[in-house]
C-alpha cells in the first residue's frame, strides 16, 4: 500500500480523532498529524482511545507532529479549527500528491479557502456534526450519534472518490453523499449559532435553548435570512429542522421543532458545546468567530441585518479574555435585544412640526448661553495624557451639569489609574431601558495650547482646541435635555456616559461603556458630524507590531553567518501589502519601521508598527487570520505579531439604519435634510454597535478640522443639532 493510499488526518481533535479511530478500527491505514505534542505522544504510546461512558477502546494509529512528517499526501481529512486552516494548508500544499485531495471535515465554511490554495478539483466539500471532545491527551469522548455528508465542491454530482470516501466513513456511522453540501453547511450555521449562544453561560445546551427562545430563534433566523438571499436550499439533519427557524415560520412550528431538538440534545452524552469547552476548560480562542465571518460578509452584501448574532460573537470574544464572565444574564440581555430587534425604530413617529418648531425656537432664544457654556468648557483644558487637567475638567463638567440639569438620580465616578476617570449619570424619564448619551471629555490638544490658541468667535464660526471634537457635542446634548424640560415635552430615561481616554483608544473604558450599552435600548454618540451628516458606518481599527528576530553577525567578515531581521521584515511588509483591498475598504500601513544596530552588523531585530482599517467584520477576520499565519521566509528568523483590534467594525446594521431613519424624519420636521455617511475614523460607537446596540453617531458638532489647528464649529449648527437631539429623544420617549 503506497503512502498516498493512507488517510492522513490533519487535526486529531474531536472530529479528526473520532474519524481516525473509526477508519483505523475498520482496517484502513491512518496517519494522524497534530501540533499538540502531548496528544501525539499519548496516541503513539497507548493508541488512539475513544471513551463511551466508562468504556474505553483503543486502536493503533500512526501519529506525528507536522515537523516530523515529510510523507507525500494523497487522501487528506482536514479537521483543524477553522482559524488554523491557512496554516494547515501551508503544510499540506507542498506535500500533496498531484492526484491527492483534501476534504474539509471542519466546522464553518472553509471549502473556498482550500480551493483557492490547492484548486477546486482537489477540494472535497463536507458537512460534519459530530458530538465529541478531547478529554485528555490521546482520548476522545464520544458524545453520541451525529451526521456526516460528503460531496464535490460547488455542488457537482457525487464522484467515485466521494462514493469511496462515504463507504469508508460509514465505519463511523451514517455518512451520506450529496450534491447540496452547501445546504447542510448553512443549516448547521443556524444550529451552530444557537450552540454558540449557549456558550455564554455555564449550563446544558438543551436547558438554555428552552429558556431563551427569543435569542435562539433570532440567531438562527438571521443566518437563514442570509442563506435565503443566496438562494441556498437548506437541508435538515439529526433533530434540527432549519425551515422551522426561518423568519416566516409559524410560531407553533418553531416551538414544536425546538421541543424535538432539545429532547434529542438531552439524549447526547455531551451536554455542552465544544465552544463552551474551549472557553471554560481549555482556555483557548474559539473558532466560531471565524465561522461567521462568511455569514457577516454575505449579510453585508445583501443588506441583511444580523444584530443578535453579532452580539453573540462579540461576547464570545470577551469570554476568550475572561471565561469567568460567563453568565446567563448575557442571554437575558440578548433576549431583550432579540425581542426589540424587529423594526424597533422604523415605525417610531417623529414629533409634529409645531413641537419641533417650539424646540428650535426655544434653543435659538438661548443661543448666546450655549456659546457661553462652550467658551467656558473649552477653557478647561483636557489633554488625554494630563491626568491633573482631566480631573479638573471633569470636576467642572459635574458642577455645570448640576446647574444645567439638576442632580441626577444616580452618579458613578469610576477611577482610572492611567487615564481620565469615567463618569456615569442616570436621569429619569419614560421607558424601562434608557437611551445612552455617549461622549468624551478628553482632547488631543496638549496642555498649554490655549495660551497660543484661545477660544474665539467670529460671527457664526467658533474656533479653539476641542470645540469640534467634541466639546460642542456635549453642550448640545445638555441643552437638548434642557429644552425638553423647559417645554414640558417627554424625554426617555437617559444615561450620560463621559470617558477621558477616547482619543487614546478607550482602553480603560471600553468594557464599562459596552456594559452600559447593553442595558440601553439605543445610543446617541455626540462625536462631530461628517460635513453635517450623521455617521452610520465606521471602520474597525487594528494596531499591530510585527517583530522579527534574526541572528547577528559581522556583515563584512562573515556575511553568511547571520540572518537579517531587516531583510526578513522587508519580505513580510511586501506580503502584508498584499492584504490590502481598497475595494473592500481595507487599508494597511506600516507607518514606523525600526531595525538593526550598525551598518556592518547583520540586524538581529526589526519591527514594523501597523495601522489597519477594515470596513467589515469579514475583512477583520481575514486580516486577523492572515497576521496570525505569518511565517518567516528565512527559517533562521522568527516572526511575532503583537497588538490587536483597538476598535471593532461599526457596520450599518438594520437597527442602525432604522435609527438614522428616525433622525432623518425628526430633521425633516425642523426643515433640515439630514444625510448619513460612512467614515474611516473610529469612535466609541464602534464598541456599542459590535455589542448589538443601535447607534446614532455624529450627532454632535457641525464644523470641520478635527485634530487640526483649523478646528471649528458653527453657532447655528449648535442650535440645529441640539434641536435634532431633542426631537429624537422625545420621539424615543413616545415609542
Amino acid at each position: 500500500m503506497s503512502s498516498t493510499d493512507t488517510y492522513t488526518v490533519v487535526g486529531g481533535g474531536a472530529i479528526g480523532g473520532t474519524l481516525a479511530f473509526s477508519l483505523a478500527r475498520a482496517g484502513h491505514r491512518v496517519r494522524l498529524v497534530d501540533t499538540d505534542a502531548a496528544h501525539v505522544a499519548a496516541v503513539r504510546e497507548h493508541g488512539l482511545t475513544v471513551a463511551r461512558g466508562e468504556q474505553r477502546e483503543s486502536v493503533h494509529v500512526e501519529a506525528v507532529t507536522p515537523d516530523a512528517c515529510d510523507a507525500t499526501l494523497g487522501r487528506v481529512l482536514l479537521a483543524v479549527k477553522a482559524q488554523a486552516t491557512g496554516a494547515a494548508l501551508d503544510w499540506i500544499e507542498p506535500r500533496l500528491a498531484p492526484d491527492g485531495w483534501v476534504v474539509s471535515l471542519q466546522n464553518g465554511f472553509n471549502e473556498e479557502l482550500i480551493a483557492r490554495r490547492i484548486g477546486a478539483g482537489r477540494t472535497v466539500a463536507a458537512f460534519v456534526n459530530i458530538f465529541a471532545d478531547v478529554t485528555e491527551p490521546g482520548v476522545i469522548m464520544d458524545g453520541g450519534a451525529g451526521a456526516l455528508v460528503i460531496g464535490e465542491c460547488h455542488g457537482a454530482p457525487a464522484s467515485d472518490r466521494v462514493d469511496s470516501l462515504v463507504a469508508d466513513l460509514q465505519s463511523w456511522g451514517p455518512a451520506l453523499a450529496s450534491d447540496n453540501v452547501e445546504g447542510y453547511l448553512w443549516a448547521k450555521a443556524g444550529f451552530g449559532a444557537m450552540l454558540a449562544a449557549t456558550a455564554l453561560a455555564d449550563a446544558p445546551m438543551a436547558e438554555l435553548i428552552d429558556r431563551h427562545p427569543a435569542t435562539m430563534d433570532a440567531v438562527a433566523a438571521e443566518v437563514f435570512a442570509v442563506a435565503d438571499a443566496l438562494g441556498v436550499t437548506l437541508e435538515a439533519f439529526d433533530a434540527f429542522e432549519p425551515h422551522a427557524f426561518r423568519r416566516d415560520a409559524a410560531e407553533e412550528t418553531r416551538r414544536a421543532a425546538t421541543a424535538r431538538l432539545t429532547a434529542w440534545l438531552r439524549t447526547q452524552a455531551k451536554d455542552r458545546s465544544g465552544i463552551w469547552r474551549d472557553l471554560a476548560v481549555r482556555r483557548r480562542p474559539v473558532e466560531v468567530t471565524t465561522h461567521y465571518a462568511e455569514v457577516f460578509a454575505e449579510a453585508g452584501r445583501h443588506g441583511v441585518a444580523t444584530p443578535v448574532l453579532r452580539a453573540v460573537i462579540t461576547q464570545l470574544r470577551e469570554l476568550e479574555r475572561d471565561p469567568g464572565l460567563m453568565t446567563e444574564a448575557r442571554l437575558d440581555a440578548l433576549d431583550q435585544l432579540a425581542s426589540g430587534s424587529r423594526r424597533e425604530f422604523a415605525d417610531t413617529a417623529a414629533p409634529g412640526r409645531e413641537q419641533a418648531a417650539a424646540v428650535r425656537d426655544w434653543l435659538a432664544a438661548h443661543r448666546e448661553e450655549m456659546v457661553a457654556d462652550l467658551a467656558e468648557y473649552t477653557s478647561q483644558e483636557s489633554a488625554s495624557d494630563d491626568l491633573e487637567a482631566l480631573d479638573a475638567c471633569l470636576a467642572w463638567v459635574r458642577h455645570w451639569l448640576d446647574n444645567a440639569l439638576g442632580a441626577p438620580a444616580h452618579e458613578e465616578i469610576r477611577p482610572r489609574a492611567e487615564a481620565g476617570d469615567l463618569m456615569i449619570r442616570r436621569y429619569p424619564g419614560t421607558g424601562a431601558r434608557p437611551v445612552l448619551l455617549l461622549g468624551h471629555y478628553d482632547t488631543v490638544w496638549p496642555t498649554g495650547t490655549l495660551d497660543q490658541w484661545p477660544f474665539r468667535r467670529d460671527g457664526d464660526r467658533i474656533t479653539g482646541p476641542g470645540v469640534f471634537d467634541m466639546k460642542a457635542g456635549l453642550v448640545q446634548a445638555v441643552w437638548a435635555l434642557k429644552a425638553l424640560d423647559a417645554l414640558g415635552l417627554a424625554r426617555p430615561a437617559c444615561t450620560l456616559l463621559l470617558n477621558g481616554d477616547e482619543e487614546t483608544g478607550s482602553l480603560a473604558s471600553s468594557d464599562d461603556l459596552v456594559a452600559e450599552a447593553r442595558e440601553s435600548r439605543a445610543a446617541l454618540v455626540f462625536e462631530a458630524a461628517a460635513d453635517g451628516a450623521v455617521k452610520t458606518a465606521r471602520k474597525g481599527v487594528g494596531l499591530f507590531t510585527v517583530t522579527v528576530t534574526g541572528q547577528e553577525a559581522h556583515a563584512g567578515l562573515d556575511p553568511q553567518a547571520g540572518a537579517s531581521a531587516t531583510e526578513e521584515l522587508a519580505h513580510q511588509i511586501l506580503r502584508l501589502a498584499g492584504l490590502r483591498d481598497l475595494a473592500a475598504g481595507t487599508s494597511l500601513n506600516a507607518g514606523v519601521i525600526e531595525g538593526g544596530t550598525r551598518s556592518n552588523v547583520t540586524a538581529g531585530r526589526a519591527t514594523a508598527r501597523l495601522d489597519v482599517r477594515v470596513a467589515t467584520a469579514a475583512e477583520q477576520e481575514r486580516i486577523g487570520a492572515a497576521l496570525a499565519a505569518l511565517r518567516p521566509v528565512d527559517p533562521r528568523t522568527t516572526v511575532e505579531v503583537s497588538g490587536g483590534w483597538n476598535r471593532p467594525v461599526f457596520e450599518r446594521t438594520g437597527q442602525v439604519a432604522e435609527l438614522a431613519g428616525l433622525a432623518q424624519r425628526c430633521a425633516a420636521t425642523l426643515g433640515l435634510d439630514l444625510r448619513e455617511a460612512a467614515v474611516g475614523g473610529a469612535s466609541d460607537g464602534n464598541f456599542v454597535v459590535a455589542a448589538g446596540v443601535p447607534v446614532l453617531d455624529g450627532i454632535g458638532a457641525v464644523g470641520s478640522g478635527a485634530h487640526a489647528r483649523s478646528e471649528n464649529t458653527s453657532v447655528n449648527g449648535m442650535v440645529e443639532r441640539a434641536a435634532l437631539t431633542a426631537t429624537v429623544l422625545t420621539a424615543l420617549a413616545g415609542s
